[in-house]
């Protein structure tokens, strides 16, 4: 074996189906013999049965030696980290020797040795005798292990190369993790089986392909039916809102296969995606696997808990990007309910940085090692109902092998439509996929007015595809925004099929020092940094503020308020509302004052409120659709929609007697606040030491800014270091009013800022008046003021929404209501620290201490609030979360507004609808002690 070879492998046998089978089988994971040496030159006297491994490390398999001890990881996200020079690999190259003996039981004969994972290229011996190499790191491949297996003990020797020619195919955006990732099992199993399970007008037809065996079907009362034969009867199809599976059996002379059937049919009709003859909206994300602890040796148990996390927030759909996944995810899939995009173990993303030269995609050398992956994903999994589209792979440009293995696809199994994104074309899909379109390219596809091809035949053709977005709404930190409106697209337009946000995880390995690490934290020489942070969920699966506002974009309920009724309609594609409670809550400055049931129909429908009770205050009416029964991915009560509306506005705060400023040598007091006399500035609250307020403009870049240039262009303009000059402080009956110009160094460009304080009664107001002073043709990060209280103040209290983060085109989730959380409580935990925390829309605020004594803030009519135990300069200069060390003192920011956050990491940036302009602006607020 050289590894340079572009042949996917030797010695193996067929794909085949992964089935659940009664023959024997011996589970060879556990823990393995291990030595790494650094280069692939190494004798392969190890395979021998008899060679002593005793000095050898130990390694548990499932793993990656990397994560053990051996080695380390690396990060890229689209370069190769070895030369691009196909096929040819370095000679610097980790070898890892894996060794296990096993006992074979008494009597066995025969068997495969299958192993379902291992990166990047295996050669494997089985006492002593080569039975070949494998390549195509998350596919299975079986070998023959019968004619030298021997009674009682024996040996497997597996060497593992980390690089390999087919390593110039696996460049999908992730860590290089070599090892024997996944299961590795002796079967005696050699059942093949395809059904096939179709589904219209109420009906299911049945058939399947297999080599002597016969089906039973006893819920359908099918019994011992021939292969070839098909049977059409009544059932209930399968699809993510209802995954109705029935337990089929195929019997063979020598074993017996259960699997689990699902009946539907997938279609394409006038370039419309239908799934059982009905329109299909895709609400999906992307999902690489991953764990902290192990990288892509996923746990069961993980896998299932990444399933139902996407149930509970309304995700119906997943790309497993950017290869098929450990089979009982899609097991997960088809008994849970979620529509799958299978995309094959493809991506030769490198060779976008030469030009795409000798890309293996448009090389016909490697059309077999290609047609070879494509071949095993689709054998692998399908029998799954869960996937509904095949993919030919990723970002892997465009070229003649995409040809082989889309017509080898469509001959082998033409029930699914066949997706690829990178060639926009779609000379080989059935449908027209993108990556990161804006809005209003979104828009023009859905009305079909996107720019045409110079193909007239192709570009016909493509029109009469649906189009959906495999990539979409990067998920990166803080983030994205426009979720809301790309969701309005696809549900406006039926030629939007919707997308998959990318994407699902973090994918942050534990790291001792860092907490979670990422590109570069190893050492590497070539990285790409945190760009492998931007998942939807935390590296320890708790979701982000992006996963809860998905969670709302994608509701399966909407609600619309009129006149005394909430007008209920549904977008499930394959139920109605009948598995749904509805109640109304009316809260008054935050306190619930009524609560009743609503009767909803199961189609939806207006329904008349009850008369809500007479109360003061800002009063709110939210409604929300619960689970009335369990479900199997959530309990009874799992809230799955909500909507809110308010009902009457807060009561006008009365007129208070104004209070004089009074003036000593040291300083100004107006009311309950002291002022330095030369600058004007905030110095005594209510009897308590504080810094501020003054005007802020900064924040700590957020991902989109730094990877979408927005952040360079403000660091460039020195919005990260102002000056404040004061002009003038001056008093006269009615307050202080403190004058300033506030400015970066080298630039003509400025904020006039006048401060007007005033007191009245125990309140201390305070009027911030903003004029522009220059051209301004940049975007402000944010606008508000910030100061600094004592470090007791720990206990917030805020009556706005929440009891996340908003910015202005995220906080979906949020609504309004009275929360309560600690100042450590208010921040995000992003991986790569970042402006985070920020509560939108508050119309009052309390920081307290432990005695219950603090400030309260009000806004005239509202504000945003962060508060910190480190100030925003420190934010952004930690790299990692454990860089933040809480200062001594709280440091708030009461922001006027702030600058949206798009999705520019990778995708468009802020929508004009949320960019915060510099413009003449006042805005006030009022402090009274707590």
């Amino acid at each position: 074996m050289e590894l340079a070879d572009l042949a996917p492998g030797s010695g193996h046998l067929a794909p085949r189906a992964a089935l659940r089978s009664d023959a024997p089988s011996l589970d060879l994971n556990g823990t393995w013999r291990f030595r790494l040496s650094p280069t692939a030159d190494v004798p392969a006297d190890f395979a021998e049965p008899g060679y002593d491994d005793s000095g050898w490390d130990e390694l548990p398999v499932p793993s990656h030696w990397p994560l053990h001890g051996h080695g380390a990881p690396a990060y890229t996200n689209v370069c190769y980290p070895f030369p691009v020079d196909p096929p040819h690999v370095p000679s610097d190259n980790p070898t890892g020797d894996h060794r296990r003996a096993f006992d074979l039981p008494a009597g066995w004969t025969g068997g495969r040795l299958r192993f379902e994972g291992v990166d990047s290229c295996a050669r494997v011996w089985l006492n002593g005798h080569e039975l070949g190499f494998s390549t195509g790191s998350r596919l299975p491949v079986e070998f023959d292990a019968g004619p030298y297996l021997r009674p009682g003990r024996n040996v497997l020797a597996v060497r593992v190369h980390q690089w390999s020619a087919a390593s110039y195919l696996e460049d999908q955006d992730m860590w290089w993790l070599p090892g024997i990732f996944r299961d590795v099992t002796l079967t005696r199993s050699t059942a093949e089986v395809f059904v096939r399970a179709s589904y219209a007008g109420g009906r299911g037809t049945l058939s399947f392909d297999a080599d002597g065996g016969r089906l039973s079907l006893p819920e359908l009362g099918i019994d011992g039916l021939a292969p070839g034969t098909p049977v059409t009867v009544d059932v209930e199809p399968w699809s993510a809102d209802t995954p109705r599976l029935y337990d089929a059996v195929v019997t063979f002379p020598g074993e017996t296969v259960r699997l689990r059937v699902g009946f539907r049919t997938i279609s394409i009709e006038n370039g419309v995606l239908l799934a059982n003859g009905r329109p299909l909206l895709l609400k999906g994300v992307n999902r690489h696997e991953f764990h902290p602890e192990h990288g892509r040796a996923v746990p069961l148990e993980t896998m299932r808990e990444d399933v139902l996390l996407m149930k509970r927030h309304n995700v119906n759909a997943v790309r497993t990007s950017h290869y098929p996944p450990h089979p009982a995810f899609l097991d997960l899939c088809d008994e849970l309910g979620l529509w799958v995009i299978d995309e094959c173990d493809l991506e030769t993303h490198g060779f976008e940085k030469v030009g795409w030269r000798r890309n293996p995609t448009d090389d016909p050398r490697w059309a077999e090692a290609l047609l070879d992956r494509m071949r095993r994903t689709v054998e692998r999994d399908k029998n799954h109902p869960s996937v509904i589209m095949w993919s030919l792979g990723n970002e892997s440009g465009v070229g003649r092998n995409l040809a082989v293995m889309a017509d080898w696809t469509r001959e082998r199994d033409p029930s699914r439509p066949i997706h690829y994104e990178g060639d926009w074309s779609c000379a080989h899909a059935d449908v027209y996929s993108r990556m990161y379109a804006s809005h209003a390219e979104v828009e023009a596809i859905g009305r079909g007015e996107e720019d045409p091809l110079p193909d007239p035949e192709l570009d016909a053709r493509r029109r009469a595809m649906p189009f959906l977005q495999c990539e979409y709404a990067h998920a990166m930190g803080l983030g994205p925004g426009g979720l809301a409106e790309y969701q309005e697209l696809f549900e406006r337009y039926p030629r939007l099929a919707g997308g998959f946000v990318w994407e699902w995880i973090d994918h942050g390995l534990a790291h001792p020092e860092h907490a979670y690490a990422y590109g570069g934290d190893y050492g590497e020489p070539l990285h790409d940094g945190n760009f492998v942070i931007d998942g939807l969920v935390f590296p320890d699966r708790t979701p982000s503020p992006a996963l809860l506002d998905l969670k709302k974009a994608f509701e399966p309920v909407r609600f619309a308020f009129g006149d005394g009724v909430v007008r209920v309609s549904h977008l499930y594609g394959h139920r109605d509302l009948a598995h749904l409670a509805f109640t109304a809550t009316v809260e008054a400055e935050g306190e619930r004052v009524a609560e009743f049931a609503l009767d909803v129909p199961p189609g939806g429908g207006e329904v008349k409120l009850p008369e809500p009770p007479a109360g003061d205050g800002e009063r709110w009416l939210t409604v929300r659709a619960v689970l009335a029964d369990g479900e199997p991915w959530a309990e009874a009560g799992h809230e799955v929609a909500w909507g809110q509306v308010r009902l009457s506005p807060a009561a006008p705060v009365p007129p208070a007697a104004p209070v004089s400023p009074a003036r000593d040598s040291a300083g100004v007091e107006v009311g309950g606040g002291r002022f330095d006399a030369a600058t004007g500035r905030l110095v005594r609250l209510f009897g308590v030491d504080v810094e501020g307020p003054r005007l802020e403009v900064w924040r700590a870049p957020v991902d989109n800014d730094r990877y979408g240039g927005l952040a360079a262009t403000w660091r460039a303009l020195g919005l990260h270091r102002l000056t404040h000059r004061v002009d003038a402080v001056e008093e006269d009956g009615g307050g202080l009013t403190v004058l300033t110009r506030v400015a970066p160094a080298a630039t003509d460009l400025g904020l006039r800022v006048a401060y007007r304080w005033t007191a009245a009664g125990d309140v201390l107001e305070l009027a911030v008046d903003v004029t522009p002073d220059g051209d301004w043709d940049v975007p402000l990060p944010r606008l508000g003021v910030g100061m600094a209280l004592p470090a007791a103040y720990g206990d917030v209290t805020w009556f706005g929404r929440g009891p996340g983060e908003a910015y202005p085109d995220t906080g979906l989730a949020t609504r309004v209501g009275r929360w309560s959380a600690t100042v450590e409580d208010l921040q995000t935990p992003y991986v790569y620290p970042q402006e985070n925390g920020h509560r939108a829309g508050v119309r009052w605020a309390e920081l307290t201490g432990a005695d219950g004594r603090g400030v309260r803030v009000a806004g005239d009519p509202e504000f945003g609030l962060t508060a910190r135990r480190w100030t925003t300069a420190d934010l952004e200069r930690a790299r990692h979360r454990p860089d933040l060390v809480p200062g001594e003192r709280v440091h708030v920011t009461l922001d006027h507004a702030q600058h949206g956050v798009g999705t520019a990491s990778c995708g468009p940036g802020t929508l004009p609808a949320y960019e915060l302009r510099a413009e003449p602006v006042t805005f006030r607020l009022r402090f009274t002690p707590a």
